[in-house]
């Protein structure tokens, strides 16, 4: 059994995402602070359907609890990670993991009589793509907001362009031909407030949509930079108790079927010497008698191969003989 590890990379403890929280918090302090500026025209815009729009509102506080859920519940994945002894797995955190606990279960001390930890590579590459698999199946809820306020953006634009183009054409109908001017004008001026109305719900929606995808998204982009790095961290620090299991050497038993005489002995001579714990000279001349040994066996093999072709060949004449044989009785008796 080969064991690969790094005792500086184990050593190492994973970081915090603090980093991209704090970018996240920037980010949203930014841009409270736009909107705060924009109040009287955000709210005017808003009042143009405060229906749908809220609906748009409503979605975005969700989509930024559920990115900052993303970053936050790496906290106690990481101090779990750096608090366990991968070398017995003895932890001192009293919280589990709920993203590692795959890894959990391999690392518990029972599961590994309380010895050191060691983790094949099998085994390592399923628990990394379990883990993957968590972390992207906690971000596509996040995804689908963000793809959701677009529709809900365009859904509004939508609906404000078809009661401008009703409101217009209405409007059109409703002209007098004939009369004053000054009163058909003034007409006109009171039937354009409904298609204007209807352009106002189509951009107030377009705004409030594009503009909550566009903090979803963001916040989703550093949520994905934050799991990336927690996973790379991660894979680090396990592949250095990752092992390799070589594969068992069966040796032949003396006296086994097939086994030349000289081959069966060297190997018997090298068993002893290994389970006698022997080495040196010993050892050195049982491995030369192995190495005559599979020598001779390999000419043997060879001679017979060479014997089994001959005996072919040598048939195929006679099956070759006997076919003309055949034929020119044939051509007799005709």
């Amino acid at each position: 059994m080969a064991v690969a590890s790094n005792n500086q990379t184990s050593k190492r403890p994973m970081s915090a995402p603090r980093i991209y929280l704090i970018r996240m918090g920037v980010f949203l302090v930014l841009a409270g602070f736009l909107a705060f500026i924009l109040y009287e025209p955000i709210w005017e815009a808003f009042l143009a359907n405060p229906g749908l729009n809220g609906i748009i509102v409503g979605v975005l506080f969700i989509g930024i609890l559920l990115a900052l859920r993303q970053v936050v519940r790496l906290f106690r994945e990481t101090r779990w990670v750096n608090s366990v002894d991968l070398e017995t797995g003895e932890s001192v955190a009293t919280k589990h993991p709920v993203l590692l606990a795959p890894v959990a279960q391999v690392v518990n001390p029972r599961a590994n009589g309380g010895g050191p930890i060691g983790i094949p590579v099998a085994t390592l590459r399923s628990l990394l793509d379990s883990v993957a698999s968590r972390l992207d199946e906690s971000r596509e809820i996040v995804r689908y907001l963000a793809g959701l306020l677009i529709l809900l953006g365009l859904l509004g634009t939508f609906w404000g362009l078809i009661e401008t183009v009703g409101a217009v054409g209405a409007n059109i109908a409703a002209l007098r031909s004939g009369g004053d001017a000054a009163v058909l004008f003034d007409e006109l001026k009171a039937s354009l407030a409904a298609p204007l109305t209807g352009i106002g719900i189509a951009f107030s929606s377009s705004l409030f949509g594009l503009g909550s995808s566009l903090v979803v998204g963001f916040l989703d982009l550093q949520a994905g930079q934050a799991q990336n790095r927690f996973f790379t961290e991660l894979e680090d620090h396990l592949s250095a108790h990752a092992i390799e299991e070589a594969p068992p050497i069966s040796l032949a038993k003396p006296g086994a079927a097939g086994v030349p005489p000289e081959l069966a002995a060297a190997i018997a001579r090298l068993t002893q010497v290994v389970e006698s714990g022997g080495g040196g000279r010993a050892t050195s001349q049982a491995m030369a008698n192995l190495a005559e040994g599979i020598q001779g066996l390999v000419q043997h093999m060879r001679a017979e191969q060479q014997m089994i072709r001959d005996w072919v060949e040598a048939q195929a004449q006679r099956e070759k003989e006997l076919k003309q044989v055949l034929e020119r009785i044939a051509a007799e008796r005709a």
